[in-house]
């Protein structure tokens, strides 16, 4: 290696022939040395800053601009939070003086208490005063085992301060070794005399510092005023910090505060000088750690905070400790209030001031500087949680609704980014038809159509070819609008169709419109189909402005609706338009027989109209067109009713009073907004929850009731498609709804796997869903068949069919108000639902338990509780005792077991706990292979059995299995739910929703209602049967009038034989007379026929079809012999029936359900005992559930069926099912 080069002068030459040596340009420098070069390192900037800071002035805190030295500010408080420090050390401190000579330049700072120990440290060989004083990087709190709640921590503190003072004076008395010690340093720390050691007394204990800074180093000439400023208020807040038990003076005069909170309101006396409303403050002493304050701030986020006496002016972890607890707690209130705010805890930071006093065991901080804490949480050494009483104080305080005020600032501030403005063309709103004169000076002319989708788009262009395009604009709706009442405010925003109408009617948020001048359009009218859905359209769209622009809607003929018919009847070259079913109801009612005379025509949806009557629509648009009117606040309060949140009560009770065949009488020019909402939206309100609540009567909803009526009158005994029959529906029972809804609907009610029904009214044949996925793995409805389960008609009685009061809809006769079982259905199958004000949810129970019931009913004894059963389910189901709600609840737990030290087994799981979920929870508790690093608590997990049943086996370590022992395996496991009674709202026989506390409730309202209808059932048997035997007896008289030639049939015309059978007394039995064939209950009206001769002549041709269509062949006496043995047999059921009560009519019922029952008992026991051999076997289920099969050699049972196949399924009973059957002996 070559020799470093050497300059003639024994300097190393520097390279490149520079001006600097080797030697100049890398220097070594001591510890005090570089302390001076480089002082922003250890005590902060050298040079004057300028900044806003809070000093003590005139008794108050004040914000205003300060310039000043860091450095200089920094070397004071060391000394200053030494002495505090010394408060830690001898809690029999009680004093503080601190003197301020800006004349002579000289600070002096004297605590009592222990003092500096006055002895020769034997190591170092010099006093301890002059060593931690004197000498740098000397501490008392090296030691971090030790937990110290001091300032100091990094051995430089007051040496800082010697370095940067021109003379640096020590004192301390030390009582214990009666020496009082005295050194004085000069030059930077460069300098120091002898030490003076003098006697003192004992118990004499005190340190003073007295020291000149070397101001030429801060570049200063003297103490300037705003830095004797914040000298001084460093000594307050000594005094605010330190408390009452220690007498804090400035200049030979004690500082007025004696607590942290009088130190607080320094700081509120500046803040509320200017404000009529003071800002409060919350204090709170968690314990003798923590002392904390809270207060608002305007507008951005303030904090005074202490950790052992040091002032941390830009906070750190232990103010965002204490903070964050304060916002959290506000963020969830304010969240509630407002579910638009989305508040976040740094929006509510910045209303917050926060003072926090704290001592904090070895604090660390972000630089020497000490002005962030950033010792974690959890090595505070102590807690701070704030009390329930202090963050309701801080409810109260008024934080809240500065938050909340702020909030709506914000929303209404992004709102208005949206906001439209008169102009006379805007571009990129798809689908817009705008008015030729909108936004122009003929605006207020103009009007917006809003239509239902692009076919009532397509009716409204039409209409506008007769009015013209240049006051007229079209914007289809998609749907439904958003109800923004309670939409949040990311809904809003992100709502095409909402900042669309905005820009097209040149909407601006939160403005107050007093006539339509400002707008693109004078007027809004809504055109929508006149159903339900289209009325809850015009009512989303009046709440959307009556949210945002309430006054809007008090300007005369600015919001208009666009009504059309929803019935057209037609006779010759007249037409009647009918705008409500009820009108066209009391309309035809009146008319009498000769409504038949009409052609109606029934227009459900604008696309039903065609163009040609769009265009005489708006022709004549006075007719069609009525303006909503505002007539007082009543109003605004019942469109609030209608679509707030908190109004649910009272849209329970607007719904309860409502009154059937209430509507709005379209011949009105004006309809009230009032009017609107409770005649025609509460129709609306009222269909929704029909859909979601079933009827007590049958347990029903309106699409399963649809479904049930229409596989009665197709007598539904044959297979079809989900698919096919759902089309089938749709046609026949004029549901308005998506076919795939009906699809769905129908697979539910097929559907019998544990949790579903208790007995399916449908049967199921294919993959309808298991207990898997809780049904939502069937299969598509194209693929699987359906038809009438064989028991259902033993539920649903044909005998009832002609009972029932049927509905009117579309032309078509449908479904009735309610089929009429002979249980309630509603227990035994269970429902739930939500819909408009109410929801309801009602367990399963026995259908055996409510046939025992139904028996001691009829025997006029009391009922026994029921209790919730599911089909198939083999856990426990156990009361629970409730005495907060009404009602009962249960436990339901399924079925764990330990097989050994390491294995345990899941046979069941408590009800609606789906297969597949549970799966995928426990395996969150097994081994990833993904994740090594997962813990876990279970090793393996396998499965046995199909998807109807449940065989789980866990390997555990034998140490987790006692775990889980200790814990409970079905609480380790989760293997309860609950299910309860509390929420069992349905609707009556009268239409009106009600609350039932109990089971038996519901079946005691049942069975009285049911009774009657067996007493009907009875008088209608009679009556048809009487009709019958009457029938017989004419036909036997006819056949011998014809057989002894009294009437002569051949070669005469219908209408004279009409005439003669009526002056003979012959009994009409026309058609419609006839007793109703439950397959054709509910058929479509034939179109009418054109008048007949015979009508002409005064017969109905039907009259008399019973006779006349009797064939030659029976016209005989053999024929009369046979009718008189059915007349005979029927006059013997007459005597049957008439000596049977409406009782025993009921028993014969469940006597036959019960057999049907018996069938579904085998067929599940069946299907039992083979799941248990597959499993016995090792086989393990599929992922598909198979459908039941009929056992092989299953003996056949001979049933009453009122299907084609007479034939019953070998079916079957369930394990679970209770098998004993409740005596049968009633009186009658």
């Amino acid at each position: 290696m070559a020799a470093p080069l050497h300059s003639s002068s024994g300097h190393n030459a520097a390279a490149g022939g520079g001006a600097k040596t080797i030697e100049e340009m890398y220097q070594k420098k001591t510890q005090l040395e570089h302390i001076l070069l480089r002082p922003d390192t250890y005590i902060g900037s050298v040079e004057k800053h300028t900044q806003a800071l809070w000093i003590y002035e005139d008794g108050a805190m004040v914000n205003r601009s300060v310039t000043y030295v860091p450095g200089l500010y920094k070397i004071f408080d060391e000394i200053l939070v030494n002495a505090a420090d010394n408060k830690q050390r001898d809690p029999k401190m009680d004093a503080l003086r601190v003197e301020i000579d800006v004349d002579s330049c000289c600070i002096s700072v004297y605590n009592n208490g222990d003092g500096i120990p006055v002895e020769v440290h034997q190591e170092e060989g010099v006093y301890v005063p002059e060593m931690i004083l004197g000498h740098l990087l000397t501490s008392s709190n090296y030691n971090d085992n030790e937990k110290k709640t001091t300032g100091g921590r990094n051995g430089y503190g007051a040496k800082l301060t010697n370095i940067f003072s021109t003379e640096f004076v020590i004192e301390t008395a030390d009582g214990r070794r009666q020496k009082k010690y005295k050194q004085v340093f000069y030059e930077n720390m460069g300098k120091k005399s002898e030490p003076q050691i003098t006697k003192c007394k004992q118990g004499e204990n005190w340190t003073r510092v007295t020291f000149k800074p070397d101001l030429a180093k801060f570049n200063m000439t003297h103490l300037e005023d705003d830095v004797v400023a914040l000298m001084r208020k460093r000594v307050v807040d000594m005094a605010g910090t330190l408390g009452k038990t220690v007498k804090v003076e400035l200049d030979g005069q004690r500082v007025p505060i004696k607590s942290f909170c009088d130190y607080v309101d320094l700081y509120m006396k500046s803040a509320n000088c200017d404000r009529p409303d003071n800002f409060k403050r919350i204090y709170e002493q968690v314990n003798d750690r923590w002392e904390v304050c809270v207060s608002q701030s305007e507008g951005q986020f303030q904090q005074v905070s202490f950790v052992n006496r040091i002032a941390t002016i830009r906070g750190g972890s232990h103010v965002d400790y204490v903070t964050n607890q304060i916002a959290n707690h506000v963020v969830a209130i304010v969240n509630k209030k407002n579910k638009n705010a989305n508040m976040k805890l740094h929006n509510v930071k910045s209303h917050l001031w926060v003072f926090v006093n704290a001592l904090i065991d070895n604090p660390a901080f972000d630089s020497q500087t000490k002005e962030t804490l950033t010792t974690r949480q959890g090595s505070f050494g102590s807690k701070c949680e704030l009390s329930s009483d202090f963050l309701k104080k801080v409810e109260k305080s008024g934080v809240i609704e500065n938050v909340l005020s702020w909030a709506d600032f914000k929303l209404s501030k992004e709102l208005k980014k949206t906001d439209g403005s008169k102009k006379s063309r805007i571009s990129g709103i798809p689908k817009l038809e705008d008015a030729n004169e909108a936004g122009g000076k003929d605006s207020d002319k103009c009007t917006l159509i809003l239509t239902e989708g692009d076919s009532a788009k397509a009716l409204a262009m039409s209409g506008i070819a007769v009015v013209g395009r240049d006051y007229y604009g079209v914007f289809p709706l998609r749907g439904k609008l958003l109800n923004v009442r309670e939409a949040n405010h990311k809904q809003i925003m992100d709502n095409a169709e909402i900042q669309h109408i905005k820009q097209i009617l040149g909407l601006q948020h939160g403005k107050q419109y007093e006539s339509t001048k400002g707008l693109r359009y004078g007027h809004l009218m809504i055109m929508t189909d006149q159903d339900h859905d289209g009325s809850h359209i015009k009512g989303l769209l009046i709440n959307f402005i009556h949210s945002f622009w309430p006054s809007l809607l008090k300007v005369p003929s600015f919001l208009v609706e666009f009504i059309t018919p929803i019935i057209k009847a037609t006779r010759g070259q007249t037409t009647k338009s009918f705008y409500t079913m009820p009108e066209y109801e009391e309309w035809r009612k009146n008319l009498g027989a000769s409504a038949s005379s009409w052609t109606i025509k029934y227009y459900k949806g604008l696309g039903t109209s065609t163009a040609k009557e769009g265009r005489k629509y708006f022709e004549d648009i006075i007719d069609h067109k009525k303006d909503f009117v505002w007539v007082d606040d009543q109003d605004g309060n019942h469109i609030e009713l209608a679509f707030s949140k908190k109004r649910i009560a009272d849209r329970k009770q607007w719904l309860t009073n409502f009154q059937p065949g209430t509507y709005i009488d379209q011949r009105e020019k004006q309809v009230k907004y009032s009017d609107f909402i409770n005649k025609e939206l509460i129709l609306f309100s009222m269909a929704d929850l029909q859909r979601s609540i079933p009827s007590m009567v049958d347990g029903l909803k309106p699409g399963q009731r649809k479904i049930l009526f229409c596989s009665f009158k197709r007598n539904f005994v044959k297979e079809a498609k989900v698919a096919q029959f759902s089309g089938y529906v749709s046609e026949h029972s004029a549901y308005h709804h998506g076919e795939q809804s009906l699809a769905s609907t129908i697979i539910g009610m097929a559907q019998n796997f544990v949790g579903s029904n208790n007995i399916n009214l449908m049967s199921p044949n294919g993959q309808f869903g298991t207990r898997a996925q809780g049904g939502k793995d069937a299969a598509s409805p194209r693929y699987i068949f359906t038809k009438l389960s064989n028991i259902t008609r033993s539920i649903f009685p044909k005998d009832d069919d002609i009972l029932l009061n049927y509905l009117n809809e579309d032309g078509q006769s449908i479904e009735p108000t309610w089929y009429m079982p002979i249980l309630p259905m509603v227990l035994v199958n269970g429902s739930e639902g939500i819909g408009t004000g109410w929801s309801t949810y009602i367990p399963n129970y026995n259908p055996r338990d409510i046939v025992a019931n139904v028996r001691r009913l009829l025997n006029e004894e009391s009922t026994v509780p029921m209790h919730p059963w599911y089909r198939g389910f083999k856990g426990s189901i156990e009361k629970t005792v409730n005495t907060k709600v009404a009602g009962s609840t249960y436990t339901v737990t399924g079925i764990i077991e330990v097989v050994d030290n390491t294995t345990l087994r899941i046979t069941e799981l408590p009800i609606r706990r789906w297969t597949q979920d549970y799966k995928d929870f426990l395996e969150s508790l097994a081994p990833d292979p993904k994740n090594k690093d997962k813990v876990t608590f279970i090793e393996d997990v396998t499965s046995q059995g199909d998807n109807e049943d449940v065989y789980i086996q866990l390997k555990l370590s034998e140490a987790n299995v006692n775990v889980a022992k200790e814990e409970g395996l079905v609480k380790k496991f989760k293997l309860t739910t609950t299910i309860g009674t509390t929420n069992m709202h349905l609707f009556d026989s009268d239409g009106k929703i009600r609350k039932y506390d109990t089971p038996e409730q519901i079946l005691e309202e049942f069975f009285q209602l049911r009774l009657e209808f067996y007493c009907k059932r009875k008088e209608a048997l009679l009556k048809n049967i009487k009709l019958d035997l009457k029938k017989l007896e004419n036909k036997v008289r006819f056949i011998r009038c014809v057989v002894d030639n009294e009437i002569i049939v051949n070669n005469r015309k219908r209408a004279d034989l009409f005439l003669e059978l009526r002056h003979k007394n012959f009994d009409p039995f026309p058609k419609k007379k006839k007793k109703a064939e439950p397959t054709a209950v509910g058929a479509i009206e034939e179109e009418e026929n054109e008048e007949s001769p015979e009508t002409a002549a005064g017969v109905d041709p039907s009259d008399y079809e019973y006779l006349l269509s009797m064939s030659i062949g029976t016209l005989t006496l053999e024929k009369i012999q046979e009718l008189n043995a059915e007349k005979q047999k029927l006059v013997d059921d007459v005597v049957e029936l008439m000596n049977t009560s409406p009782k025993s009519l009921w028993l014969k019922d469940l006597d036959a359900f019960e057999k049907e029952l018996d069938v579904l008992d085998q067929m599940d026991l069946a299907e039992e005992v083979q799941r248990e051999k597959r499993i016995k076997e090792g086989k393990k289920g599929g992922s598909k559930a198979a459908p039941k099969k009929q056992p092989k050699k299953a003996a056949p049972i001979k049933l009453e069926s009122s299907t084609e196949d007479n034939a019953a399924e070998p079916v079957v009973a369930k394990r679970g099912a209770q098998q004993k059957k409740a005596p049968k002996k009633v009186r009658i």
